[in-house]
């Protein structure tokens, strides 16, 4: 199988980077893009991710759609990313306007071109239902889209839907995945900032999965 896996830098899509290379046979290339996002410095993980495991990787520059995409904690400078444990209207902030299909279209052209069977994202069971593009009804719509697209049918393929970000920590220490090349804060400092939804989830997971988390974290030697 040939894949297009869009890579964040983050520890779900490194760990199925990892994990379709080393376990499941998939000859892989990375996809990461830059969206103007806050922190845009995951995409400096990626690099370092893919350069460890010897994959193609393409980074694709749409920062000028930042303009576009206002409202969002990610993309709009006026807008504070919320801290504490996700709740409803909280995480309604970080909802960046449509990101998952510029995402899965920019990764579906590249598909096409290099004739792969599909593109593949690390969507799991514990992603909230606030996110509008990580519902099923979306992937479905848009995979039916994608095999009208091109002579060359491309599927769309989330192989932790059913895993809870704890399980995905526990699959990544399985197959070696450097966790401490992953970035999960929306912040985008220099540390991880601990207190941001994203930080507080990254380190329940793995508390969850009875590891330590290798990311370091302000305030921590």
């Amino acid at each position: 199988m040939r894949y297009i896996i869009i890579l964040s830098g983050g520890m779900d899509s490194a760990t199925l980077l990892y994990d379709s290379v080393r376990c499941r046979g998939v000859h892989a290339r990375a996809l990461s893009v830059n969206y103007g996002q806050r922190h845009v410095k995951e995409l400096v993980y990626a690099v370092a991710l893919t350069k460890r495991l010897g994959v193609e990787h393409r980074v694709v520059d749409l920062s000028a759609l930042r303009s576009l995409m206002g409202g969002s904690s990610q993309t709009d400078a006026a807008v504070e990313v919320p801290e504490g444990h996700y709740a409803e209207e909280s995480m309604k902030l970080t909802v960046v306007p449509n990101r998952n299909m510029i995402l899965l279209a920019v990764a579906g052209a590249w598909a096409i071109a290099t004739r792969s069977d599909a593109v593949a994202y690390a969507a799991h069971a514990g992603d909230h239902a606030i996110y509008p593009d990580c519902r099923e009804e979306f992937v479905e719509a848009l995979s039916r889209a994608f095999g009208l697209a091109d002579w060359h049918r491309v599927t769309i393929v989330r192989p932790y839907i059913t895993m809870m970000k704890a399980d995905i920590v526990r699959r990544g220490l399985e197959v070696g995945v450097p966790y401490e090349l992953t970035w999960s804060c929306y912040k985008g400092g220099a540390r991880h900032c601990g207190r941001c939804g994203t930080c507080v989830e990254r380190r329940e997971a793995f508390a969850l999965a009875g590891a330590v988390d290798p990311a370091p974290y302000e305030g921590e030697a």
